[in-house]
């Protein structure tokens, strides 16, 4: 599904009305009447008292004065907190805002902070109608007043295209934001909808079409996508009934050290999870009895290893000998940040020439110098965490919070590697700018082991033949997936080996 951002959304807006011809008032109508349905299926469960329309000054209030008009029209008790006068609106909220007026609806204007405790106080239910996607500043005034009331009242909020005070291309609460519970937006789904914090604000997301042609949408060249099933799906390296395990994929994964171990397991158990037909889990050679008894389907390779029983650096040889016959190849789960590995995590990058994920302390290995790896000769995808991330690029955690579709586009183009940041709404990004969010997983994720896993599936896929891209889109959902299946009975204590549990189920039949 394409995700907008602000600035492409009034462009299809303004392509619809001027070079289409359909008008803005009929968008606005079919933005209304959407959010009015979601407003009429909560109404059986709501409280006593009337639906409260709260609307501000643009089109959003103009919205707001469709759904109140609808309302009013089929009997249902309704009224309008509007902040501005209404003289103040113009355009098409101005002339929906007259309709509402002369079919009889009650609008207060200028509403008071006193009156809108009052109003809001006794609603059935609350239609945030105040400022839409065009906020990028810090909301104040009236604007603030409304939404730290709207929030302390107990009735359910409906919002019209986005609760005020998120940011629609990142999804930062621009000071405060209306805590929804349905987000009814309009025409497609905007980015920051499905980015953290933001998204926590939203409650359930519902798409509205309004109107906006197909052929528009095509030839806006939107970049950001919503990963669904039928996507993930579409990316999976294809399971023909005659596949046997030489073409399955073959992925080397380089990983471990002492008390580490769980990771170099996870990581490789999560690529047989996701189907990889042979992994081979290189290792330093004084732990290979312990994987080999925690991996009884891998093959493990014990090489050399330090005097701190990581990865010796003269292991070089042999992983790359290795490396020559694998369809894949994945670096840096539990390794250590010890120099003489992170030397030989450098090195592999560099002479690698099957695609190849770098993961955990491979990615630290490249701190400051995440620029090396755009010399890369074959595919690669990264998969850092925030803190992964702020030592590759040098952004503290909390820049990168603020935008991470952002970061993680610029990351990707300084790189020419797929870009897989993890967090709530995993964000992936190509060199080329192209974007994924996902839209699976949930807390339970928040478990050390659960990143190995993930990046075994993406390893396992890229084996199996899917491209770079593909396989970490594919990789995030699939993972998420899995952990909603996994934490169905709830997501405190999920361990990664629950993920490994259950990724056979969530696969679509070959």
């Amino acid at each position: 599904m394409k995700l907008a951002t602000a600035s492409q959304m009034r462009e299809l807006d303004r392509r619809t009305i001027e070079e289409f011809g359909l008008p803005g008032m009929v968008l606005m109508e079919a933005a209304g009447r959407a959010a009015t349905a979601a407003v009429r299926e909560l109404l059986p469960c709501a409280s006593p008292g009337p639906v409260v329309v709260v609307a501000g000054k643009g089109n959003n209030g103009g919205d707001g004065f469709v759904v109140a008009r609808w309302l009013h029209d089929a009997g249902i008790p309704v009224e309008v907190c509007l902040l501005p006068a209404a003289a103040e609106l113009a355009g098409d909220a101005a002339a929906n805002c007259d309709l509402a007026l002369n079919l009889g609806v009650t609008v207060h204007e200028e509403a008071s902070p006193s009156l809108l405790v009052d109003r809001l106080a006794g609603a059935s239910i609350i239609v945030d109608a105040v400022l839409g996607i065009g906020i990028s500043g810090e909301v104040r005034g009236a604007a603030l007043i409304a939404i730290e009331t709207m929030n302390a009242s107990s009735a359910p909020v409906v919002a019209a295209d986005i609760p005020s005070g998120i940011h629609a291309d990142t999804g930062a609460i621009l000071g405060v934001a209306v805590d929804a519970r349905i987000t009814v937006t309009f025409g497609l789904p905007k980015v920051g909808l499905h980015q953290y914090p933001g998204r926590a604000c939203c409650g359930e997301i519902r798409v509205a079409e309004i109107g906006i042609p197909r052929a528009f949408i095509d030839e806006a060249g939107l970049s950001a996508n919503l990963t669904d099933g039928p996507a993930a799906a579409g990316m999976l390296p294809p399971r023909p009934a005659d596949m046997h395990k030489g073409v399955a994929g073959r992925l080397l994964v380089v990983a471990g050290s002492a008390g580490m171990t769980g990771a170099a397991a996870m990581s490789a158990l999560g690529a047989m999870r996701a189907g990889a037909g042979l992994v081979y889990l290189a290792c330093p050679h004084g732990l290979n009895d312990t994987l080999e008894a925690k991996c009884t389907e891998v093959l493990t390779l014990p090489v050399p290893e330090s005097d701190r029983r990581s990865l010796a650096l003269h292991a070089e040889p042999e992983l790359l000998a290795a490396a020559e016959s694998a369809d894949a190849v994945l670096i840096g789960p539990g390794v250590s940040q010890d120099a003489e590995t992170a030397e030989l995590m450098h090195r592999l990058a560099a002479a690698v020439h099957a695609p190849l994920v770098i993961d955990a302390d491979g990615l630290n290995a490249f701190a400051g110098r995440a620029g090396d790896l755009a010399a890369r000769p074959a595919p690669t995808v990264i998969t850092p965490h925030p803190g992964e991330m702020s030592r590759l690029t040098g952004l503290s955690t909390a820049e990168i919070a603020d935008d991470r579709p952002t970061v993680a586009r610029e990351l990707a183009a300084h790189t020419g590697a797929v870009v897989l940041l993890k967090g709530a709404g995993t964000v992936i990004a190509a060199p080329d700018g192209e974007l994924w969010i996902n839209s699976t997983g949930n807390p339970g994720l928040a478990s050390g082991g659960s990143g190995d896993v993930l990046s075994g599936m993406i390893g396992a896929f890229m084996a199996g033949g899917s491209h770079a891209l593909a396989a970490a889109v594919a990789g995030a959902w699939y993972h998420g997936r899995a952990a909603d299946v996994a934490a169905e009975p709830g997501m405190r204590g999920l361990l990664a080996t629950d993920l490994l549990a259950a990724l056979p189920s969530v696969f679509p039949p070959a």
